[in-house]
């Protein structure tokens, strides 16, 4: 079967053929000769050839192109055949009817692009025309871009690229046919440089020889008219090689690696021998090469590796002759001769014929043929079937370069034949070109991109035409985004660019532009680690500008809008400082994910063992942390050897790792750029500056200072000409001059370069200075080619005269310039008397008559920017050029701590101004991203100011309290901010320091607008009903029993505003306040409070110190506002308890501040106290703080007393609860006594103890309140000791003295345990008290009070019923619950419950408060009126304590609530009484099992006795003086069963004595007051039954009793009582029961035998003889009725001497009544400490204190062992002589019968 592909061919031969004989009968009107026509015959030829073959392939493919190929060479055919014959070759193309792998293909295709490109035909019109064009152009496009199209030349790429920017340019075409060829342009150079990679760069000697020039000329394809007829003859089938190519073509995946080589066995060059390679300046430029363009040699190379190719290179690079190479062997020569080339074409290269040789190595590369041989010359020989041996090289680098180039020289704006069409269609393809392609690893490609396509770039930047300024801005991007590394100071050099465009002022300037800079620096931005690079290498560099820091400052300054109108520019400004703050974000976050696997990481690596430490790095831990602003880096060490090893492999030289070297370099540059501006003004001055700081060394080391003047490019050229030149620096001169390099250099390019460094001063000296030195160096250096140093000189000198005489207008304007000759002239015999080499005149002559020899910083225009450039292409080629590229995130901290300023401040200016939701939303994730930055990097000073920001966009700060629900609830902004803010205070809160006072002043205001959700303002409280109380209270209309004053306040109160707003608010106020109280809502301010227990400890702390900044201390404080922040420290210590013991002082500190330092009871101190009490409720759990917190509730006692009164009822409320609940965790008697005082305070009125009030005297806020160990630790036992008591006035006035200085500071509790405050003058304290003060007081041992009498002597002030009632149920807790009875605790509680029987006796009716006071807070809850914005009232009143059923006198309910207390306190006694013996005999056993240091528990009964049963007898006696019938019928009931208890049997006679003495007769001498006037009868009652009492417990002790030696006084005491007893009373009652209780005492007694002795003559004892005396006085016949014996008379009676004793001491006593200390030892048994007595007020409800007849007497020891008074006691009882009477053994005046019966009161009175 015949192949389809034959038919197809025969198909176009018919074709063509036809045309062409159509065309020819046409003209002629003749048929052709087919024979004698070449065209018709080669076709006729290829016809024969198809019919006779069946496959295609089975004929080369150029035997079936040929006739085609010669139809478009042929000048006489017409475009329409020419156009036929292009369609039939692209339709071979395109079916692929020619077979890339088939030997001859490559031949095929080069005829094929020769042929197309030099297509001649006759020209029609030009649409016909044109359309042969276009077929032109798509046939080379089909021909690049098809798979045969790889063996294509060089020069027949180059020539097809020609081909078509020649129809591009061509003006006088269509714009149709140019778009054409543009596109094809386009596809072509996206192909070629796609395919870059597969090519490898050549040696350098070799590559682009004698590369075809690409040159197009503006406005034509050619020289010559269009399509100018040119003869040609046909090219012949097999040609020689034209191109001459230094190229390999790599295709990997056919690399063979055999050498057999076809011709010669030279092996083949390796590739990997020289790296660099290098272009050579086509000499014979070709006809379309212009002379003008010559491609400059490379100048740098950055890949050389060894010093060798660096030599080489220099050596080459001015070469044009390339003569490099050494030729190794003649053979060779000869083979290379041996090739002849002919070129019948015109654009064909010449070859030049030269032996060139360099070292012949391997290579492995192959082309798509098997094994090619590619000689030194560059030229290839393929193996090949070919018969004259010679092959076709497929096209590589060489013209990928050359087109490179071409397309670069189209940018150049300076070249006049470039038009704006031609240097955008550069830029479009230069595009494509660096879009397809990674240009910088090819050296060839890379020096082009450094040199001159950077320049034309930044030229183009210059001109005002938008669409080439945007282009060129493109290509930028491309470059620099992958190119940046090779190309430091062009990076530089264009961001300059682009800030100047951005900065500009010029009005003509299009804003499109601006706009378009900005945009392509956010582009850049956006490059990951782009910034990093810049603050590194720039910032971070000595001698570049601070790129980073400046552009930061720029697009900071640019979003911020002059006019306040935002326009793109401003958002593009913001966008790119977002664009850091974006990634570093991204890589804090990532930092945070990968921490946690990257520790561990680090462990397993460090298990591993120590391997990753290799390479010489530094074996630091995995983690960096930079102490200072707790930085951390999360990277491995691993990470860090790869990374940094390799960047040292790279570049060699040290990459700052870790931030304080950066930081030493910044401050190096710092210092650096100071130094350098003061040498500009004057350079000594300068050079000091860097000495002193250390960066000059000192003394002066003049080459350091002359290596600082050569490469400091911001030193002034003038100043270092002056500073080089003065005489005082000859050695820095010569170290200057030796910095050059002068070597190889004729002697005027020396002098160029080294006055390029300075400018040249104007004196001669100083020039000859100069040049001596100069010349003196660049001789030596040169091996001395002058006679004498002398001739060097001269001619330097005439070097400069002759560029003054050939470049200086003032010179030119008079003389005409030299010439040649004339300089020649000049230095005749000036060579040591010889003449200088001629024709180095001549050049040297030329070279500064073509270029003078500029001071190039003072030029302008072309001259300087040639200048600039070659010195920034000198910089780039010095180890200064070296760019560091880093892995994203390395410097985040550093670039953040730089941003964050301009970009907080420009979002807040974006967000304020700003309408558009989407930009509002932009500049809220800012902030976010800002604030999660902030944190990672804990940097707080960041997140404060982000916090201030956004509390002002809340508007919460600036509206009136009145207008805030509104505002805020119509502003979206607003409410948008106040979301964010409280967002972030709760995720980062950790960071926060100052912005916690912005939050608090945000939070104050939403209070005040009353928008907190309820949960924040309702705080717990112990009076009200349902535990809670809102701190926001609404008014109530005045009540009409209200004062005129409080009505007043009222009035004051209730703003103008307030009261004009009675109305009801309209429909939108009232959603605009629903909308702000949802979004309060959803900010959820209540979690700043639950989750501060997850704040580090330093934000907690000012957090706390934020919230008790709002205290009284400030002038226009708000009582209110305080009371808030005061429940929000308390509920942050609640949740913060874990750690309560760090701030507990500073909490204690403010509540001293508001408590002790309070004046008058208010709302907050109400408050205050209430939180001190929450607060130990809630922390005595906690062992580690529960001693300083019950230490802390002393400050309570320190209060003043009217205000501490005024806060009872919730103290006492509290303190039940804290039992309640905490009874068991309070071990310590301290703490103990700190209760029981309180207790004692609040609920009986007494006075605060003395010692506390002290302590108040300090006043001083700046020494604050004391630390709690600085609180005085007492002991029970120090309170017997008491001064007086200050009265109040004195107390207070100490305030106004001069402040009083702590006199210790924090003393250990333990050990001190006593604070000495106010200093010497303080004459309140006695010496006594400084003596008690300075030594730790005893344990308590002693009873605490006077034991003689049946009061505690303590001065009960006013109290609150209700906080009695709480107190009592207080202590009933504790004593009822056995477990909170602790020897701790006993006597105290003892002591407790004996104070609330003082208080309630009588039902307390004289303490209770009375009547109404000015209340703040009612029964209706109500309060001082809410202010509004004026806020009129500063103080809210505390609530009242009077009793809140009754304005006036006491409530109805209370007697039955006295009632109850009092029979509480009885029951409370009698079980303490009955439970003492079990529970001290308990803790007795208990302490012998454990070790106590503690003082030692005795159960004895004498212990026992006196620290409980005789106390606790004692006030059950009190309650049997109680007013009320009940209560004195009960106690008395109680106190028989308690004295008759079986546990008291155990006590010995002397307690008994005492139990008469300090409860018995006490109580009878009580009962004879008149207690109850309204109930004669009950008291008679009660008399008798006390009476029966006594009789009772005498009878039953009474063996016991007469051990006693003072048994005669007890029964004569007794006698007294009945006596008066037997007078007290009004009714029969007591006349009848006192004579049975007596008989029945003496019949007792008689029976018992006591009246007995046998030693007496009568048989009886003296104590008969007495007891009748004293019983005769008034029952005279009581003896006769029971004793009917006879009754002895006479003087020989027993005498007891005590009577006499007694009375008499009381007569001396009546003279001197005043108050003196008792001095006479006190009995064995009950020894109390003495004190300065005081005077007690009356016991009795009704009892005024009456003047007194006689002075009343003060009891003293009687002087015999008989006790019938009372002992010394702390508070002395003070008795009326008549009761003096009742104690003494004999009458005073003895009456002659019975005495007149007399009322009680008349008695004592």
């Amino acid at each position: 079967m015949v192949d389809k592909n034959i038919y197809i061919v025969q198909g176009e031969i018919s074709t063509v053929v036809g045309a062409i004989k159509r065309n020819s009968r046409w003209n002629t009107h003749t048929p052709l000769d087919e024979e004698q026509d070449p065209l018709l015959n080669s076709f006729g030829h290829l016809k024969e050839i198809l019919n006779n073959i069946k496959v295609i392939s089975d004929v080369e493919p150029n035997v079936f192109l040929r006739p085609f190929l010669e139809v478009v060479r042929s000048e006489d055919t017409t475009g329409p055949i020419t156009g036929l014959a292009l369609t039939s070759v692209n339709k071979f193309l395109s079916y692929g009817l020619l077979d890339a792998n088939h030997e001859a293909a490559g031949e095929a295709i080069e005829n094929m692009a020769d042929a197309v490109t030099h297509a001649r035909f006759v020209g029609t019109d030009p649409a016909s025309d044109e359309v042969v064009l276009m077929k032109i152009l798509q046939v080379l496009r089909t021909l690049l871009l098809t798979p045969v199209g790889a063996h294509l030349t060089n020069e027949s790429v180059c020539e097809i690229m020609q081909s078509c920017f020649r129809i591009c340019f061509e003006t006088r075409l269509s714009e149709l046919l140019r778009k054409s060829a543009e596109h094809t342009l386009v596809d072509m150079v996206q192909l070629l440089f796609s395919r870059l990679p597969q090519f490898k760069e050549e040696a350098k000697s070799y590559m682009g020889a004698n590369m075809k020039k690409l040159k197009m000329r503006a406005g034509g394809i050619s020289e010559s008219s269009k399509w100018k007829k040119q003869k040609r003859s046909p090219r012949p089938p097999r040609h020689m090689v034209r191109s001459s190519s230094g190229q390999t073509e790599t295709s990997p995946s056919n690399a063979l690696s055999n050498n057999n080589l076809s011709t010669g066995g030279v092996p083949f060059i390796d590739e990997g021998l020289s790296r660099t390679s290098l272009p050579a300046s086509d000499s014979t430029g070709s006809s379309i090469c212009s002379p003008s363009t010559t491609d400059s040699g490379l100048d740098s190379c950055s890949k050389a590796t060894s010093k060798e190719d660096l030599s080489d290179l220099e050596q080459c690079g001015s070469a044009s002759d390339l003569t490099c190479g050494r030729v190794s062997s003649s053979t060779q020569s000869e083979n290379r001769r041996a090739e002849p080339t002919q070129s019948t074409s015109v654009e064909s290269i010449p070859e030049v014929l030269e032996d060139k040789e360099a070292g012949a190595d391997q290579s492995d590369t192959t082309s798509v043929h098997d094994m090619d041989y590619v000689n030194p010359r560059g030229v290839r020989f393929t193996q090949t079937t070919q018969r004259d041996g010679a092959s076709l090289i497929p096209y590589g680098l060489p013209c990928l370069r050359e087109l490179f180039r071409f397309l670069i020289s189209l940018t150049n704006p300076h070249d006049r034949h470039n038009t704006d069409a031609m240097m955008h269609m550069g830029l479009q393809l230069l595009t494509v070109a660096l879009e397809s392609a990674q240009i910088s690893s090819y050296q060839s490609l890379l020096v082009l991109v450094k040199d001159e396509l950077c320049r034309h770039l930044f030229q183009l930047l210059n001109v005002d035409r938008m669409n080439l300024y945007a282009s060129s801005i493109r290509v930028c991007f491309l470059l620099f985004e992958s190119m940046r590394a090779h190309l430091k100071f062009q990076l530089e050099m264009y961001l300059k660019i682009l800030m100047d465009v951005i900065t500009s002022e010029n009005m003509k300037m299009p804003y499109e532009m601006k706009e378009t800079a900005l945009e392509a620096l956010v582009q850049l931005w956006r490059i990951p680690s782009f910034v990093t690079e810049l603050y590194i290498n720039y910032d971070c560099d000595f001698y570049c500008t601070n790129m980073f820091e400046d552009l930061t400052k720029l697009l900071s300054k640019n979003a911020f809008p002059v006019s306040g109108q935002l326009y793109t520019t401003h958002l593009l400004s913001l966008e790119a400082l977002l664009t850091v703050i974006d990634s570093t974000e991204a890589h804090c976050q990532n930092k945070v994910l990968n921490s946690t696997a990257q520790q561990e990481h680090t462990e397993n690596a460090s298990a591993d063992g120590g391997s990753s430490h290799g390479n010489g790095a530094p074996s630091s831990a995995g983690t960096l942390h930079a102490a200072s602003v707790g930085v951390i880096f999360f990277y491995s060490d691993n990470f860090f050897n790869e990374i940094y090893l390799d960047l040292l492999t790279c570049f060699g030289c040290q990459l700052p790792v870790f931030l304080r070297e950066l930081l030493d370099i910044k401050t190096k540059k710092k210092l650096l750029i100071t130094g350098t501006e003061q040498f500009n003004q004057k350079p000594k001055k300068g050079i000091q500056f860097l000495q002193e700081k250390g960066l000059l060394s000192s003394p002066m080391d003049t080459s350091q200072v002359a290596q600082w003047l050569r490469e400091n490019p911001r030193l002034d050229k003038k100043m270092i000409g002056e500073y080089v030149s003065d005489r005082n620096h000859m050695e820095l001169l010569d170290s200057f001059v030796n910095t050059f390099t002068f070597q190889g250099l004729r002697i005027d390019e020396a002098l160029r370069l080294y006055l390029e460094a300075f400018r040249l001063p104007g004196e001669a000296p100083v020039i000859q200075r100069l040049l001596e030195t100069f010349t003196d160096n660049w001789h030596k250096v040169n091996g001395s080619p002058f006679m004498t140093n002398d001739a060097g000189f001269a001619l330097a000198y005439a070097v400069i005269m002759l560029n003054t005489d050939q470049h200086n207008h003032n010179v030119r304007k008079q003389n005409i310039p030299m010439t040649v000759e004339q300089f020649k002239k000049n230095l005749k015999g000036v060579n040591g008397n010889k003449d200088f080499d001629q024709d180095m005149l001549e050049d040297i002559y030329n070279a500064i008559k073509n270029e003078e020899i500029v001071m190039p910083d003072e030029q302008t225009g072309l001259v300087k920017e040639n200048y600039v450039w070659s010195v920034l292409l000198h910089r780039g080629a010095t180890p200064e050029g070296l760019f560091l590229q880093l892995p994203a995130g390395s410097y985040d901290h550093d670039l953040f701590s730089m941003t964050w300023g301009p970009t907080i401040a420009a979002l807040s200016y974006v967000f304020d101004k700003s309408l558009d939701d989407t930009i509002i939303q932009k500049a809220i994730t800012g902030f976010r991203k800002c604030a999660m930055i902030a944190a990672h990097y804990g940097f707080s000073d960041v997140f404060d100011n982000l916090i201030i920001s956004l509390c002002k966009f809340t508007t919460l700060s600036s509206e009136s309290v009145e207008n805030l629900p509104t505002v805020f609830g119509s502003n979206s902004k607003a409410q948008t901010a106040a979301k964010t803010m409280f967002d972030l205070s709760h995720r980062h809160g950790n960071i926060l320091r100052e912005g916690w006072k912005n939050i608090l002043e945000s939070m104050l205001q939403l209070f005040r607008a009353e928008l907190l959700p309820k949960a924040m303002v309702e705080v717990e409280d112990f009076v009200e009903p349902n535990g809670k109380i809102s701190l926001q209270r609404e008014e109530t209309p005045s009540n009409r029993g209200e004062s005129a004053v409080l009505s007043f306040v009222n009035w004051l109160t209730l703003s103008g505003a307030e009261q004009s707003g009675l109305r009801s608010p309209s429909t939108e106020n009232q959603e605009a306040k629903q909308a702000a109280i949802l979004c309060i809502k959803q900010c959820d301010p209540e979690k700043l409070i639950t989750e501060s227990k997850f704040l580090q400890l330093e934000s907690l702390q000012e957090l706390m110190k934020a919230l008790i900044s709002v205290s009284p201390d400030e002038e226009n404080y708000d009582e209110e506002d305080s009371a808030f922040c005061l429940e929000m420290l308390l509920r942050i210590v609640l949740e913060n308890r874990d750690r309560v013991s760090c701030v507990w002082q500073t909490v204690r500190d403010h509540f001293f501040h508001l408590c002790v330092h309070a004046t008058e009871s208010c709302f907050l101190v109400e408050r205050a106290v209430v939180g001190l009490l929450r607060l130990a409720i809630r922390l005595l759990r906690r062992e580690d703080i529960s001693s300083q917190v019950l230490l802390s509730l002393r400050l309570l006692l320190m209060m003043k007393p009217p205000v501490l009164s005024r806060v009872s009822r919730e103290v006492s409320y509290g303190l039940h609860e804290l039992l309640k609940t905490n009874a068991a965790n309070i071990h310590c008697t301290d703490d103990w006594y700190t209760l029981f005082s309180l207790l004692e305070c609040i609920g009986a009125g007494v006075k605060p103890p003395a010692s506390f009030q002290f302590a108040s005297t300090n006043s001083d806020p700046d020494t604050g309140a004391q630390s709690d160990s600085e609180l005085s630790s007492h002991h029970p036992s120090e309170v017997t000791f008491d001064p007086g008591y200050t009265s109040d006035s004195e107390v207070y006035t100490k305030h106004n003295k001069s402040r009083i200085p702590r006199s210790m500071t924090d003393v250990d509790m333990m050990s001190s345990g006593w604070l000495v405050v106010g200093k010497e003058e303080c004459e309140s304290v006695s010496k006594a008290a400084a003596a008690a003060v300075s030594v730790k007081a005893p344990p308590l041992h002693h009873p605490l009070v006077n034991q003689y009498s049946l009061t505690l002597g303590q001065d009960l002030g006013q109290h609150d019923t209700k906080s009695l009632l709480k107190c009592v149920e207080t202590l009933s807790f504790i004593v009822r619950d056995a477990a909170h009875v602790t020897p701790h605790n006993f006597e105290l509680c003892v002591r407790a419950i004996r104070v609330f029987v003082e208080a309630s006796l009588n039902g307390g009716k004289s303490c209770i408060f009375i009547g109404s006071q000015l209340s703040g807070r009612d029964k209706d809850g109500g309060g001082a009126a809410r202010r509004g914005g004026g806020r009129a009232s500063n103080q809210r009143l505390s609530r009242s304590h009077s009793d809140d059923e009754e304005d006036e006198g006491v409530p109805a309910s209370y007697h039955t609530v006295s009632l109850q207390v009092s029979q509480d306190l009885l029951d409370l006694m009698h079980t303490l009484h009955t439970r003492a013996a079990n529970i001290y005999s308990s803790w007795a056993e208990e302490q012998r099992h454990v070790e106590t240091s503690g003082r030692k528990i005795e159960a004895d009964s004498q212990t026992l006795w006196s620290s409980c049963w005789c106390p606790l007898l004692q006030g059950i006696a009190w309650l049997c003086c109680d007013a009320r019938r009940q209560v004195r019928m009960q106690a008395l009931t109680y106190l028989q069963r308690a004295l008759l208890v079986h546990d008291l049997q155990t006590l010995d006679a002397t307690e008994w004595e005492s139990c008469f003495n300090k409860v018995l007769f006490p109580l009878l001498t009580k009962l004879l007051d008149n207690i109850s006037p309204a109930d004669v009868g009950g008291m008679e009652e009660t008399r008798m039954r006390a009476c029966t009492l006594l009789s009772k417990v005498f009878l039953q002790h009474l063996s016991p009793l007469l051990s006693l030696p003072t048994f005669a006084a007890l029964w004569l005491t007794i006698l007294d009582f009945m006596d008066k007893y037997m007078h007290a009373g009004s009714s029969d009652l007591l006349l009848e029961a006192i004579p049975e209780s007596l008989k029945n005492m003496l019949l007792v007694m008689d029976t018992a035998g006591i009246f007995h002795s046998a030693d007496s003559r009568t048989g009886y004892s003296d104590l008969w003889e007495i007891t009748w005396e004293r019983i005769v006085c008034f029952l005279p016949l009581l003896r006769e009725e029971l004793f009917k014996q006879t009754i002895i008379t006479g003087n020989n009676t027993p005498h007891i001497s005590s009577g006499p004793a007694a009375q008499h001491h009381s007569n001396l006593l009546s003279a001197d009544p005043g108050p003196s200390p008792p001095a006479e030892p006190l009995p064995p048994t009950d020894q109390a400490p003495p004190s300065p007595p005081l005077p007690v007020s009356p016991e009795g409800p009704e009892d005024p204190p009456s003047s007194i007849s006689q002075p009343p007497l003060i009891l003293q020891p009687l002087a015999s062992p008989l006790q019938v008074g009372v002992p010394p006691m702390s508070l002395p009882i003070i008795l009326n002589p008549a009761l003096i009477e009742a104690t003494s053994p004999v009458p005073l005046l003895p009456p002659p019968g019975p005495r007149p019966t007399t009322g009680p009161s008349e008695q004592v009175n």
